[in-house]
């Protein structure tokens, strides 16, 4: 998967909604050389560990946080998620997108496609074939006052032919997005 974020800009842009969440001061972390925004603080490996933040990333200091494709890197999901959202003032918003395991692992762990994925993520479902399966509806739904916009499978131009290939390497998007809203502090 690369420049997944450059890949999903024309559908969000149509849908109406990137420049009513991408507004103020934001950060996009692990975007390497794709960020969401021009402006944005860019968080990525040079800038240290994506899960903690520790260089002195106060609480409450952004007006939105974005993550592409990062969060199934990390050894906690839950502690970076939560970490996120530390850093989020009240009235913003956290955006993140990760992989949906079946349109991008396919059925398969470890992944034959991204051998540095930890973690595969479901939006809901009662059982997963992958044992390091993160339900994304019970993960946001530990966060503090919280208002989930949506969360939704992105599967635009996905080829659902047989066979087990990246069908990612072309224009396809098979990632979930879930856009959560802070509304306490």
């Amino acid at each position: 998967m690369a420049h997944e974020t450059t890949k999903a800009y024309p559908r969000r842009l149509a849908e109406g909604y990137f420049h009513t969440i991408f507004v103020g001061h934001g950060i996009d972390i692990g975007c390497g050389d794709d960020p969401i925004r021009p402006d944005c603080v860019r968080w990525d490996v040079e800038q240290g560990d994506a899960q903690e933040l520790v260089a002195g990333v106060p609480s409450a200091h952004f007006d939105w946080v974005y993550s592409s494709h990062c969060l199934e890197h990390l050894t906690s999901p839950w502690r970076a998620v939560h970490r996120w959202w530390d850093i989020l003032r009240p009235g913003g918003h956290l955006f993140v997108v990760v992989p949906d395991e079946d349109l991008y692992e396919q059925g398969q762990w470890p992944s034959r496609f991204n051998t540095g994925h930890r973690w595969t993520f479901t939006v809901h479902k009662s059982r997963s074939w992958s044992p390091v399966s993160v339900n994304l509806a019970e993960l946001v739904a530990t966060l503090p006052g919280h208002q989930v916009r949506w969360l939704r499978t992105c599967d635009y131009g996905y080829d659902y032919n047989g066979g087990v290939w990246d069908r990612t390497a072309g224009p396809a998007e098979a990632h979930i997005e879930v856009l959560v809203r802070k509304v306490g502090g």
